[in-house]
């Protein structure tokens, strides 16, 4: 929608009281501003509903050649058609911007300038005008960038405030105004961050700051990786990038597919409305125990035996042991054509397989081009004869029954389940393909006490799932998608990065985590060495420092934990007016520990009660004795049971209005080591979006006095 010009805008933010929600159709007021915003809200959202009606109102019958035709273009419909949902209680457009010249035209003395409502999808009117831009559009991106040191040719910016689907206020920043205040100082922009928290994550479009859409916007080709502390928003930061990236190349990615891998179920239900809410509803999710699921997984790995299987080293080992397969050729073959015999020798065939062994092609594509080597040296001997075979007798003589004999002898078919249970139950075999790799008490950590008799029998870890998966893609290549957001990346072993890498290996990668909340015994050292796995070492590496989620005391307290757990790493700095609730309470018995939860149930919003996972039997039966009704992670918060009790070792990427954390000496104590169980403790102290009550009948921690 333009203007004639751009309005003149109020010196610095002005946020009007906010009135009371409409109960019906707004009435426009000429001198209100408001009232025209809420105008603009309903003409906007009229226009939506006409562009749906137009696409279920579309007839596809006589515009499609076949039934299958008809299918696809269907399909693309009805995906428009849910990308038409107006979200009832999801603001239809967050911002205006006000040009002062129209962008793209000259900026001359006396030009128009324009008008744009910044939004989460595209809407225009009958005649094809914009009402509403997509905020992934070049034209919005001065909603995110323009400053008072470079406004973008922006006057004004106006954020707006919404109570439910109600447009309720506007505050308004004039960028030619060098005494306006930061950004950050914005109210709307404060409440918005710390609205309460029901249900699973929302967007973050209408709050993204400069250093996050740097990292949203950046280009497809390159891989980026995003190290951030707790409230950084690195996780909304990744899953908007895809949005952008859709956006931006959606034919492209269309065809190669992308895909979010996060560290658990939990975790992908708990972010998986996001890209939906910004219209985008075909994005594939995972976890890396889904993308390796050649085995059903039964069993589970001591922590020395899955720090050595997901050492890369294994990658080589598994490596020498698939290649062990081939056989060098000692005896030659005959190919029968007719009445004539034709010869090939043993050296010729060996020196056939030397050279397929020095490309070091996958096995499987090296097994299937050696009968077509192996034909094409017959033919050589038909055409020094005096024949003149084409393609087709090259194939035929590929396909006899002499080439097929030997292609199995030479080059046997590889079954990488089957590989990797001998490797595990074969001592002799294990130790041939090591050698040089791991040692003796590394090798005798890996094998298995007793050797399963199959590969349907046997109890296979997560760290064996990734093993095969290693040797399938030695076997035949992975497919590669064309791009991957891989959350939480700080857990993975190297190997479990090899497997993610396979995924994007000709497209492009996100990367998020913090390395001071690795909580696994192989957790990532640097993001360099990380990178080098996954296969994307030349990824750009972005720390995101300004915290929008956790309050001020909050993240205060949790990173006196820092120096012991990652001391290189910045602390995070909260930019939020309120310091939050934040109390550390020491308790008698779990009755206090109900207390604080009842005492926290009566603020808005959604309650956590983490505690180390084995005090969790414990605290679910006090707070059902108390008659406290709760969730587990992973299950959907509503308005009538906001308390979900998390074990530590799953409040990983969750968040909560309001914390209660039991025990943290239990939580440490929980873990292998002082140091994961410490960062264990950092992570469960920072779930809190407006108070934490920390309650303990042990001794606290020594390294959170702070001293």
């Amino acid at each position: 929608m333009s203007a004639p010009s751009a309005p003149s805008a109020p010196s610095g933010p002005t946020a009007p009281s906010t009135p009371s929600a409409p109960s019906g159709p707004p009435a426009l007021d000429p001198s209100d501003p408001l009232s025209r915003e809420r105008a603009h809200l309903a003409a906007s959202r009229a226009a939506l509903r006409a562009m749906r009606e137009d696409a279920e109102a579309l007839d596809i019958r006589d515009v499609t050649a076949n039934w299958v035709n008809a299918a696809v273009l269907q399909s693309q419909i009805d995906d428009r058609i849910k990308a038409l949902a107006d979200l009832a209680h999801t603001p239809l457009f967050f911002g205006r911007l006000d040009y002062l010249h129209a962008p793209g035209a000259e900026q001359a003395e006396g030009a128009e300038g324009e008008q744009f409502y910044i939004g989460r999808r595209h809407v225009h009117d009958a005649d094809g005008d914009p009402m509403v831009i997509d905020w992934r559009a070049p034209v919005s991106h001065a909603y995110y960038r323009a400053s008072k040191k470079d406004p973008m040719d922006v006057a004004l910016r106006r954020r707006f405030g919404y109570t439910g689907g109600d447009l309720t206020a506007y505050e308004d920043e004039n960028l030619g105004d060098d005494t306006a205040p930061d950004a950050y100082a914005s109210k709307l922009l404060q409440e918005e961050i710390e609205r309460p928290r029901v249900g699973p994550m929302r967007d973050i479009v209408a709050t993204i700051q400069p250093e996050q859409d740097e990292i949203v916007r950046g280009d497809l080709g390159g891989s980026v990786c995003v190290q951030g502390g707790p409230g950084t928003g690195k996780t909304a930061v990744g899953l908007h990038r895809v949005a952008y990236l859709l956006y931006a190349h959606r034919e492209r990615l269309a065809r190669t597919g992308t895909l979010v891998i996060g560290p658990n179920k939990s975790f992908l239900h708990y972010i998986e409305q996001v890209l939906p809410a910004l219209g985008e509803l075909e994005v594939k999710q995972a976890t890396v125990d889904d993308l390796v699921a050649h085995v059903e997984v039964r069993g589970q790995d001591g922590a020395a035996a899955a720090v050595v299987k997901g050492d890369a080293r294994m990658a080589e080992v598994l490596r020498r042991a698939v290649r062990s397969h081939v056989v060098m050729p000692t005896e030659g073959l005959v190919v029968v054509r007719g009445s004539r015999r034709w010869r090939v020798a043993p050296y010729e065939l060996a020196e056939i397989v030397e050279e397929l062994l020095a490309r070091d092609m996958r096995y499987g594509a090296a097994r299937d081009a050696l009968p077509q080597r192996i034909a094409h040296a017959v033919l050589v001997q038909m055409e020094r004869s005096g024949e003149a075979p084409d393609d087709r007798v090259q194939d035929a003589v590929a396909r006899n029954t002499a080439v097929k004999a030997a292609v199995k002898t030479v080059w046997p078919a590889v079954d990488p389940a089957k590989l990797v249970l001998r490797l595990l139950s074969d001592a002799d075999f294990l130790a041939a393909h090591a050698e040089g790799l791991l040692s003796e008490d590394e090798q005798q950590t890996i094998l298995w006490t007793k050797p399963a008799r199959s590969v349907k029998t046997a109890k296979w870890s997560a760290a064996d799932a990734v093993l095969i998966d290693e040797a399938s893609d030695l076997v035949a290549r992975t497919h590669s998608l064309g791009h991957v957001v891989l959350d939480e990346a700080q857990d993975l072993s190297p190997m479990q990065y090899r497997a993610v890498g396979r995924r994007c290996t000709t497209g492009s990668a996100t990367v998020l985590g913090d390395l001071a909340q690795g909580t696994t015994p192989w957790a990532t050292r640097s993001w360099e060495e990380a990178l080098t796995h996954l296969g994307k070492r030349e990824a750009v590496v972005e720390e995101l420092t300004a915290g929008f989620r956790v309050p001020t005391d909050v993240i205060t307290y949790a990173s006196r934990l820092l120096p012991h757990i990652a001391p290189g790493l910045t602390p995070v700095s909260s930019v939020r007016e309120n310091p939050g609730a934040f109390t550390v309470r020491a308790i008698a018995s779990d009755a206090d520990v109900v207390t604080a939860v009842e005492e926290s149930l009566r603020r808005e919003g959604s309650i956590g009660l983490i505690a180390a996972d084995a005090r969790i039997p414990a605290l679910a039966e006090a707070l059902a004795a108390a008659g406290l009704g709760h969730l587990s992670p992973g299950e959907e918060t509503t308005a009538e049971t906001r308390l979900t009790l998390v074990p530590a070792s799953l409040a990983k990427g969750l968040e909560y209005d309001y914390v209660v954390l039991d025990e943290p000496a239990a939580v440490v104590d929980g873990e292998p080591d002082e140091r994961t169980g410490l960062r264990r403790l950092y992570v469960a102290l920072t779930r809190a979006v407006s108070g934490l009550t920390v309650v303990h009948a042990a001794e606290l921690p020594g390294q959170l006095d702070g001293q």
